[in-house]
């Protein structure tokens, strides 16, 4: 059998809408500067879908220091990976930044978040280990889990009960086979918003042997007194053993880390393939990600009025009625019931009536009947563009109840 005949068939549970919705609800064009107010196929949208939650893309400063270091450096250097030819004094500044910065002994700087974690899981752990996680853990953690020679078992979503069962279970094959305990949760779920409950988790200590390592990239910028993350928000930096976070998202850039105690850190900087064997994270992107941070400390003023806006945007829908689920964080899911054609009718509603761009989520990311409209407030939305955005959703979802949208087939132009 040709390896390639079961395409013809199955494209996937997403893929086989491919043809039809190609380049208006997948793959779609955003054009122009990154702001709220952006081109979608020639016409200006108010822009709901950019993890951008400081402003921090176009931010004067982050511009101007990406410009200069781009000129100074080219995007070449340094050339090869960091172990061999790769190495700056910049990438260690960058490193024992955010080290401090999440209050721990060092960091190690990753070329990409998704890449990063799946390594980090396939480095930390041999085939005698046990890992425990979250059932609603991001995608590159279940893909670091595939690599896991070892067992591993899931507790439903922040269910603590049934996690102490799954450690009692992890305890008792890992004594047997004499290895350790790796649990992994989120700081801030990605899709939902809702907060892993490191609180918790962390008490749960007293009565097991394991290390917790948690991913914040959507916590960290945004959450805690200084926006170190969920662990500061939760005063549990200490006790949280290894925290990843991305710079894709408040950070508005391109990069990762991972930081913890320095003996651990200095294990993965020697060890993790996808860093050993790939190009040093560029030098433009190493000192952007330093005025980022940089501006990240000195301007508390951006996570103050990304929250002012996060609390307009998700008082007001509530207030009109509609389902948010358990989000603590800015991420704020708008969940409605309906199936694929109604989504993508409601979507196309949206974008051309309304000239409001947010991301639609579908089965099979949550469960059939269900739509999800995902929306990321920023630090530089307007509170005349949450109003909108309130009595537009308002108005489509009266649509929604009447039928109005109701198809056997996904919309199209």
């Amino acid at each position: 059998m040709d390896i390639f005949n079961k395409i013809s068939t199955d494209m996937g549970p997403l893929g086989q809408y491919g043809k039809e919705a190609h380049g208006y609800f997948m793959f779609p064009k955003l054009e122009g500067e990154i702001h709220p107010k952006m081109k979608f196929r020639g016409k200006e949208v108010l822009t709901w879908s950019l993890n951008n939650y400081l402003g921090l893309a176009n931010h004067p400063e982050v511009r101007k220091a990406d410009a200069e270091a781009t000129k100074d450096y080219g995007l070449a250097y340094p050339m090869g990976a960091r172990m061999m030819s790769g190495h700056t004094s910049k990438h260690e500044e960058l490193e024992s930044a955010l080290a401090e910065f999440v209050k721990k002994e060092d960091a190690y700087l990753l070329n990409f978040g998704y890449q990063g974690m799946v390594s980090i899981i396939d480095t930390l752990v041999n085939r005698n280990d046990v890992i425990v996680y979250d059932s609603e853990s991001h995608a590159c953690i279940l893909d670091g889990l595939r690599l896991h020679m070892g067992k591993r078992f899931v507790f439903p979503h922040n269910n603590i009960e049934n996690l102490k069962k799954q450690l009692e279970r992890a305890t008792k094959l890992a004594e047997k086979q004499g290895g350790g305990i790796l649990v992994i949760t989120e700081g801030v779920f990605g899709m939902a918003g809702d907060l892993g409950k490191l609180d918790e988790i962390v008490k749960l200590k007293k009565d097991f042997n394991f290390r917790l390592l948690v991913d914040d990239a959507h916590g960290f910028g945004t959450m805690g007194k200084t926006g170190a993350g969920v662990a500061e928000h939760y005063n549990v930096e200490d006790q949280v053993d290894l925290i990843f976070g991305t710079f894709a998202k408040s950070m508005a850039g391109i990069g990762a880390f991972i930081a913890g105690d320095e003996n651990v850190v200095s294990y993965l900087r020697y060890n993790m393939r996808s860093q050993i064997f790939a190009k040093s994270l560029p030098m433009p992107m190493v000192i952007g990600a330093l005025k980022r941070l940089e501006l990240l400390k000195s301007e508390p003023q951006l996570k103050d009025n990304l929250w002012k806006v996060v609390k307009a945007l998700q008082e007001g829908l509530r207030e009109k009625g509609f389902n948010l689920g358990k989000t603590e964080s800015p991420v704020t899911p708008v969940f409605l019931d309906g199936t694929i054609p109604e989504a993508t009718a409601l979507t196309m509603d949206l974008r051309e009536n309304y000239n409001i761009f947010c991301s639609i989520v579908v089965y099979p990311v949550i469960p059939k009947g269900q739509i999800m409209l995902r929306i990321i407030p920023t630090s530089v939305h307007t509170l005349e563009d949450v109003e909108y955005t309130i009595k537009a959703f308002a108005e489509i979802s009266d649509k929604l109840k009447a039928g109005n949208y109701k198809s056997d087939k996904i919309a199209s132009l």
